[in-house]
């Protein structure tokens, strides 16, 4: 079972009849569409929704007809303090992280969009990190971005420098203990990631 996120609410992609009510719809895939989709995702009675089909490869066949995919990569930045790297957009504490350009290999659109977005210097990226997805709106249209993370470190320790035309207010260093409050204003998707590196 897959987990996509829409601002504070899951869709969840499974191949088995799940029990569901109200507040978490289910949706037969092949019979649906994104103004169906993005309606029941915003209504203030749902928590999430349940998207079907029997089979896995026609589940995610049908979601890529409805919702094209963007792909994005990003970093979680551990400095040689043990502090580690994050920024605030759009009111929300986040991970740098940025669109692929195209025919760029994903590591280095990861490494390059860490650097843009906050300034910092001598990335070594140590391994992958989970993927995850989320839906978002540009030009009306709403896309499924799937997101490529990398846990990276660093021995930079000089200024950092938030990407003011990005919509980043700030790049800071966070202490571990630091990291739970943060959460409290933050996407679920990151959450989820901070998880698996047991960060939270």
């Amino acid at each position: 079972m897959y987990k996509v996120f829409f601002n504070r609410k899951f869709v969840l992609l499974t191949t088995k009849i799940v029990d569901h009510d109200d507040e978490t719809p289910f949706f037969y895939i092949k019979y649906s569409n994104q103004k169906q989709i993005i309606s029941a995702l915003k209504s203030k009675k749902t928590k999430g929704i349940y998207l079907y089909h029997a089979k896995e490869d026609k589940l995610w066949k049908k979601l890529l007809k409805i919702f094209s995919l963007v792909e994005a990569a990003g970093g979680l930045v551990e400095q040689q303090s043990g502090k580690f790297l994050f920024i605030y957009r759009n009111d929300k504490w986040d991970l740098p992280k940025g669109r692929v350009e195209k025919k760029e290999i994903l590591i280095d659109g990861a490494v390059r969009e860490v650097m843009e977005e906050t300034g910092v210097k001598d990335l070594i990226v140590k391994k992958n990190l989970n993927h995850t997805f989320h839906l978002f709106s540009r030009n009306g249209k709403y896309k499924l971005k799937k997101t490529y993370w990398y846990l990276m470190t660093t021995s930079y320790d000089g200024i950092l420098e938030p990407q003011l035309d990005e919509g980043i207010a700030k790049a800071e260093w966070k202490t571990k203990e630091e990291i739970p409050d943060l959460m409290e204003n933050a996407y679920h998707n990151i959450k989820m990631l901070l998880e698996e590196v047991e960060l939270i």
